[in-house]
């Protein structure tokens, strides 16, 4: 094996280890041993929200054992690769060494994606992630925008099996979307999905300019952490103003012909949310008062980030920035103006090809928080 392959596969051993060690691999096996056991209990599903809590960590931990264990395999089988390649001869032997290569990086690719994983620690990033997308300054191709990052966070989501939940389609008048609520559901999508929080803008020839301009336009991504019992987040019922009215779909028809759509303004804050998505006003209710929480939970990371700023000193780093620009003329590239990754070909990124930029970014947000 030449000295150069040795030395990278002992670095990503090394690598390997300590994501063995941070997800503690022993104590892993226990919690899902306990998991099954209580995932056995005929009385579990007495209680449906405790029950989905163990299945879903049940299925979690399973997933997290299986894929480091498959990565210690793949990389315990490397030195076997490049030995079985470099006893062949001629092409055979640089058709499998090239083999071997190609292993490797995605070996490499793998385990790095492992370790992004591995620093999600702040205090709710292990929870489903709440996301709000809203139009911003670009008219109808803004709108239109909103749906287009709609698509790609939920095709996204469907690539790696994570559940989604709509909560609410504002649908815009001509085409797109003035806003939309849904959530991710598995474990740490916060954490993950936090780091896309921010301006997102598009530049591209515009299909609603009959003259074929250029137009410039954006939207703003906002994820919040799903409530929990624990939080303390109890909104008083006093303090909500509860308007109900039909659901509406594109172009403004109405899709409903009962007032199950609902609206709830939070009093104090003037927080608004609408929920028009599922079949029943009280389902609607529901799921709104879930949203209202997240954001007033959201709020008070807000309120204790900035005391923390002030007594640091510092300003802090306004999530409200642009942090992406997807051009898709007169050149085509993403590019995240945070951690500067690019990727020439947004048509993929669009389609939900977005992890790169999300491990990107959780390590510039380890790497801001350390500095």
């Amino acid at each position: 094996m030449h000295p150069d392959v040795a030395t990278d596969l002992e670095s990503l051993d090394s690598t390997l280890t300590t994501v063995e060690k941070v997800l503690d691999v022993e104590e892993l096996r226990r919690r899902i041993d306990e998991l099954e056991m209580q995932a056995s209990d005929p009385d579990l599903w007495n209680d449906q929200d405790h029950a989905q809590k163990v299945t879903s960590e049940l299925s979690h931990a399973q997933a997290e054992l299986r894929r480091v264990t498959e990565l210690r395999q793949r990389l315990d089988d490397m030195p076997v690769h490049y030995e079985l390649a470099e006893s062949e001869e001629g092409e055979a032997r640089t058709s499998a060494l090239a083999d071997a290569d190609a292993e490797r990086e995605s070996l490499r690719s793998d385990i790095q994606a492992m370790e992004v994983k591995t620093m999600l620690a702040g205090e709710y990033d292990s929870r489903d992630a709440v996301v709000n997308i809203r139009s911003g300054a670009g008219g109808v191709d803004a709108a239109d925008w909103a749906q287009m990052l709609m698509r790609m966070y939920i095709r996204w989501a469907e690539k790696h099996g994570y559940g989604v939940e709509v909560y609410d389609t504002s649908y815009a008048e001509e085409a797109g979307l003035k806003s939309a609520t849904f959530a991710v559901k598995s474990p740490y999508m916060y954490g993950t999905l936090s780091v896309e929080q921010g301006t997102h803008r598009l530049v591209r020839i515009s299909p609603f300019d009959n003259q074929g301009r250029r137009q410039t336009s954006f939207a703003e991504v906002e994820v919040l952490p799903v409530v929990e019992t624990t939080d303390h987040i109890d909104v008083d019922e006093n303090d909500v103003k509860v308007d109900v009215y039909r659901s509406s779909g594109p172009g403004g028809q109405s899709v409903n012909t009962t007032d199950s759509a609902v609206r709830l303004t939070h009093i104090p804050t003037g927080i608004v949310v609408t929920c028009q998505n599922e079949k029943s006003q009280l389902q609607n209710k529901a799921s709104a008062m879930r949203v209202l929480q997240a954001k007033l939970l959201a709020r008070k990371q807000q309120e204790e980030r900035a005391e923390l700023d002030a007594l640091k000193g510092d300003g802090g780093s306004s999530w409200g920035n642009q942090m992406r620009s997807y051009v898709l003329h007169p050149y085509q590239m993403v590019k995240d103006l945070r951690t500067n990754v690019e990727n020439n070909n947004p048509t993929t990124v669009l389609d939900g090809d977005i992890d790169e930029f999300i491990e990107a970014g959780i390590r510039w947000r380890m790497a801001d928080a350390d500095a």
